[in-house]
């Protein structure tokens, strides 16, 4: 009987813990990930945000700075976490090696394990702050190296992502090309992230496109509804949605640069759920069909025409509506979820329950993202149970 009883412990310890035996983990689980925007005073804590996150099934996140409160929220959770280096840090990260290991040490360093990446600035190329170009490739670099010299690398992949902006013709998709402004400092930039392992990271909004030319664009292309598409002359490549054409521009685009084998991420797109006089597609309907449709082309497990063996992977913007945000009221309405916690409209998920609504109950796979300490306690709790019961039987 004690023999079994160690056994049936030894089985516990693997299931719960064998998981967790290696920080060099994917940097991204699944297809499916959502973007944690807070520009805004009224969303829920991120303590909050982590049983939100955990109720919906949610394990890929993305975060726009590092922000400590976070970062403790989500520590020994089980999410896969991407920290951001904000823009405004670009120039002293470049300039100073030093402070770059600072930096990992008190933001990726001391929250171990559970960031999986570092996302260097945001949209910078393309973006009207040009002085920034030069700087990003340094701030990479340099980030990059003090998570290497502190063991880190393997765990922690180092990327930057961008917006549509750094192409030029992407329609028909293979003929898109690298802007001729940015060309001088995506080379280089692309060659570092190819070496290191990192995908190429592209914010891709059929939102935008849609809004930028809806008399030459049919919405039902750009929401994953039935419609006659485009065609590609050049491939040959039929495409039934916007979002798979702008991946394939972004491959395209790649393909004329010399890194063909890159893989493209998308780490942002949704949908808005209002907007101004001028934002007609800003609906709740709009928003609902968008994601849903995005939910379940993600759960295909299938790439794109153009790259049908890479399989698509994106994260939603955003967990919540941001009620400070600048610009259009289109820019404040991209949650999935109201700041209450409850839903904007019905895409499949739940908003926040009460924690007297909780479940005492948990499934196994949930285990693993219940922290290190409590799991321990489950074991042990679970091989006492066990081992009193034998006890009983065998008297």
């Amino acid at each position: 009987m004690r023999s079994q009883h160690y056994k049936v412990g030894f089985f516990l310890f693997l299931l719960f813990f064998g998981p967790m035996a290696s920080l060099a983990d994917p940097a991204f689980v699944g297809t499916y990930g959502i973007n944690y925007g807070r520009i805004a005073d009224n969303i829920p804590s991120p303590d909050e945000v982590v049983t939100l996150l955990r109720s919906a099934k949610i394990r890929n996140v993305r975060i726009y700075d590092a922000d400590h409160s976070v970062l403790t929220a989500f520590s020994g959770t089980g999410f896969k976490l991407v920290i951001g280096l904000p823009n405004g840090f670009l120039k002293d990260m470049s300039s100073n090696a030093s402070n770059a290991m600072s930096w990992v040490k008190d933001n990726v360093q001391k929250f171990m394990p559970g960031i999986c990446g570092v996302a260097i600035g945001n949209e910078v190329l393309g973006g009207s702050d040009v002085e920034l170009y030069g700087a990003l490739l340094g701030a990479a670099k340099n980030i990059h190296s003090a998570l290497n010299q502190l063991g880190l690398s393997d765990a922690v992949q180092v990327s930057t992502a961008h917006s549509q902006a750094v192409f030029s013709n992407s329609y028909p998709p293979s003929s898109c090309v690298f802007a001729e402004n940015i060309a001088q400092y995506m080379k280089p930039l692309l060659q570092f992230f190819w070496e290191a392992g990192s995908p190429f990271c592209l914010n891709a909004y059929p939102f935008l496109d849609y809004m930028n030319d809806p008399a030459s664009i049919d919405i039902n292309y750009a929401l994953f509804q039935k419609t006659k598409g485009i065609f590609d002359p050049k491939t040959e490549l039929h495409y039934d949605n916007m979002l798979d054409a702008q991946i394939d521009a972004a491959y395209a685009a790649l393909e004329d640069a010399g890194f063909d084998k890159m893989e493209v991420i998308v780490t942002e797109t949704g949908w808005a759920s209002k907007g101004d006089g001028n934002e007609a597609a800003a609906t709740p309907e709009n928003a609902r069909t968008y994601n849903f449709n995005l939910r379940k082309r993600l759960a295909k497990k299938k790439g794109t025409p153009r790259r049908p063996k890479n399989i698509v992977k994106a994260y939603i913007f955003a967990i919540f509506n941001e009620n400070l945000k600048p610009g259009p009221t289109s820019e404040r309405n991209f949650g999935l979820f109201k700041p209450d916690g409850s839903i904007s409209y019905d895409v499949g998920y739940k908003g926040l329950k009460s924690s007297s609504a909780d479940s005492v109950v948990m499934s196994l796979k949930d285990f693993p993202a219940q922290g290190l300490l409590r799991s321990y306690q489950f074991v042990w709790t679970i091989c006492t149970l066990m081992n009193s019961r034998m006890k009983i039987q065998g008297s």
